[in-house]
C-alpha cells in the first residue's frame, strides 16, 4: 500500500484542513463528528491512489471526501440507534472533555457561532442544500466546481441555492 509523503500530507492538512472542517462540521452539525470526519478524510487522502493534477483538484476531492463520509456517518448503525445527549449534556461534556485542543477562546468562539440565527437556520437545511450553500456562500466556490464537487449539473446547484435562499429567508 502507497502512503504520501508526510510533507505532502502536511501541506494539504494546512492548505485545506479548515475549508473541510467546516464543511463536516456544517453537514454533522457537531464539532467532534466534524473532527472525527476531517481526520478520516485526511486518513483516506495519506493511502489513496489518486494521482492530482493541481491543488483545486486536490481541493475538490477532499470536499468530495468530506461529503461522502459525512453521508456515511449519518447512515451508520451507531448514528441511527444512538440518541445524543441533550445540548446541556453534551456542552458540559465537551467542556470537561480532554479530547479537543482547542483552545478557550475558540471554543467561546464556537459558541457563538453556534447560536447566531443564520447558523441555526442553516442547521435546518436539509444536508444537500446545506453542504452548497456552505461551499458557494462560505467558501465562496463557483457554481460549476461545486457541481463537480457534488456529482450533480451547474443547474443543479444553482436550483439548490435558490431553495436554500428561500428557506433561509422563511427561517430568518
Amino acid at each position: 500500500m502507497r502512503q504520501r509523503s508526510g510533507e505532502f500530507m502536511q501541506s494539504a492538512m494546512d492548505s485545506w484542513g479548515d475549508i473541510v472542517y467546516r464543511v463536516a462540521l456544517s453537514q454533522t452539525c457537531s464539532h467532534q463528528d466534524a473532527q472525527d470526519v476531517a481526520q478520516d478524510v485526511f486518513l483516506r487522502l495519506l493511502t489513496s491512489p489518486v494521482e492530482f493534477e493541481d491543488g483545486e483538484h486536490l481541493k475538490a476531492w477532499l470536499l468530495r471526501a468530506t461529503i461522502n463520509r459525512c453521508r456515511e456517518l449519518h447512515r451508520s448503525w451507531w448514528k441511527r440507534r444512538v440518541q445524543g445527549a441533550g445540548d446541556a449534556e453534551a456542552e458540559a461534556f465537551a467542556n470537561a472533555s480532554a479530547l479537543t485542543d482547542s483552545s478557550p477562546t475558540e471554543e467561546a468562539a464556537l459558541r457563538a457561532v453556534e447560536r447566531h440565527p443564520i447558523w441555526q437556520a442553516l442547521r435546518k437545511l436539509p444536508d444537500q442544500l446545506r453542504a452548497t450553500v456552505t461551499l458557494h456562500y462560505i467558501e465562496g466556490i463557483l457554481c460549476a466546481q461545486i457541481a463537480r464537487i457534488m456529482e450533480c449539473r451547474p443547474a443543479t446547484v444553482r436550483t439548490r441555492l435558490r431553495r436554500a435562499r428561500t428557506k433561509l429567508r422563511g427561517s430568518l
